[in-house]
């Protein structure tokens, strides 16, 4: 669950730059996803909704394309981008990420831009995930991981989780809760070299993996 403090700071930041033109991602989750034509589709952390319209071209009118995001502003952009467009087939849900307003087995891809390592319960979004996927459904999601662990001074700050990165984990704990989830066929996609980013050191990297049918897991 998120901390008040926490979404005060992400709602603050987020609230302003849903009126900018600011790039919010810290990876392409969606060029590396291939949505399909008649897929459910979700992005998590959806922003101003950019990728989740990709998303809902590709999928097509028998597809669906749903996009969540903690603050209002955001999601009120979004709306107002598929209006502007004429895209239909979007749905745009505000929600904590550990908790998603939608049935179990239900969607067939998740992706996921630099938000993941905003959420103070990261296993429990990675739970999330893995319950909303169909088996045989799969994820692409980019983000960060810090180079060593954070120091308390700054993953304990609200406000430094919200410029995307005092919330940052290492790789090994990063990967351990994609695995502990329930997922066994993860792959690196891309990993960038070591940078620096507010006071720490991290690298990104855009991570996929696969629900395995029940039949095979």
């Amino acid at each position: 669950m998120t901390t008040p403090n926490l979404e005060t700071a992400v709602t603050e930041r987020y609230g302003e730059l849903a009126q900018s033109s600011c790039c919010l991602s810290c990876g392409g989750a969606i060029d590396l996803a291939t949505p399909k034509p008649g897929e459910v589709g979700l992005d998590l952390g959806s922003g101003r909704g950019l990728d989740v319209l990709r998303m809902a071209e590709a999928v097509g009118p028998k597809g669906l394309a749903f996009g969540v995001d903690l603050t209002q502003a955001m999601i009120d952009r979004a709306e107002k981008n598929a209006k502007k467009l004429g895209i239909s087939n979007v749905r745009f849900l505000k929600s904590d990420l550990a908790d998603i307003d939608l049935p179990s087995d239900f969607v067939d891809l998740v992706i996921s831009n630099c938000t993941i390592n905003h959420a103070p319960d990261k296993a429990a979004v990675w739970r999330e995930i893995f319950r909303v996927l169909k088996p045989g459904g799969r994820f692409v999601v980019s983000d960060i991981y810090a180079l060593s662990d954070v120091p308390e001074e700054y993953s304990t700050d609200p406000e430094a989780i919200a410029e995307c990165w005092a919330g940052a984990v290492t790789r090994e704990v990063y990967l351990a809760d994609v695995a502990d989830a329930g997922f066994t066929e993860v792959r690196i996609l891309e990993e960038s070299a070591p940078y620096q980013k507010g006071h720490i050191t991290v690298a990104s990297l855009s991570v996929a993996g696969i629900k395995l049918s029940r039949c095979c897991s």
